[in-house]
């Protein structure tokens, strides 16, 4: 079965299962869906970042300090971000991610899906998919700020990052809404 097959579950601006629908479908169509970020870190605290292969459906060949992907039909998003933290890494064994938040992502041109954000740590060696990594390292927070404005990153990973700076901001340091 190829991506563009995988059924998905198509879901409500709730996060409510509507129905059901073939990935390449709900991507063309613009149909909401789920996905799961995880942010991996290493024994020394670095985050694993990589650059997609060509081949990608949706941003292929940009750079992504997160793993993970869409989440399959009746799948939780627990399941699919351990599921897919091993696939992406090539591991086994991974301890299962911590969730941290979910958030509708919306490209404003009709793409839109819930995003849950997930971290762990991953001592185990990486070998990575050769379909969906065509590089990759662990680099520091240093390191990948230094390279926001040099890289060309997946959008939705980067919604995905700046929530999670925001996130980890101690309560009294977080944007306060107007009002």
């Amino acid at each position: 079965m190829s991506a563009a097959d995988e059924i998905l579950d198509i879901v409500d601006e709730h996060d409510h299962v509507i129905g059901r629908s073939p990935r390449g479908e709900a991507y063309a169509q613009g149909l909401r869906h789920r996905a799961v970020f995880i942010q991996t870190r290493d024994a020394h605290g670095r985050v694993f970042v990589h650059r997609r292969t060509p081949t990608k459906l949706v941003f292929p060949s940009l750079y992504d300090m997160f793993v993970g992907g869409v989440v399959g039909a009746g799948e939780s998003y627990d399941d699919a971000a351990l599921r897919e933290a091993e696939e992406e890494l090539g591991v086994d064994g991974l301890p299962r991610p911590t969730f941290l938040f979910k958030f509708l992502y919306d490209d404003g041109a009709g793409q839109t899906w819930w995003s849950a954000v997930y971290e762990v740590r991953c001592e185990l060696p990486v070998s990575p998919q050769v379909e969906e990594v065509a590089w990759h390292d662990f680099l520091a927070e240093g390191e990948i700020e230094r390279r926001l404005a040099e890289w060309e990153w997946v959008p939705d990973g980067m919604a995905a990052y700046e929530r999670l700076k925001e996130y980890r901001k101690p309560a009294a340091h977080r944007s306060q809404p107007a009002g």
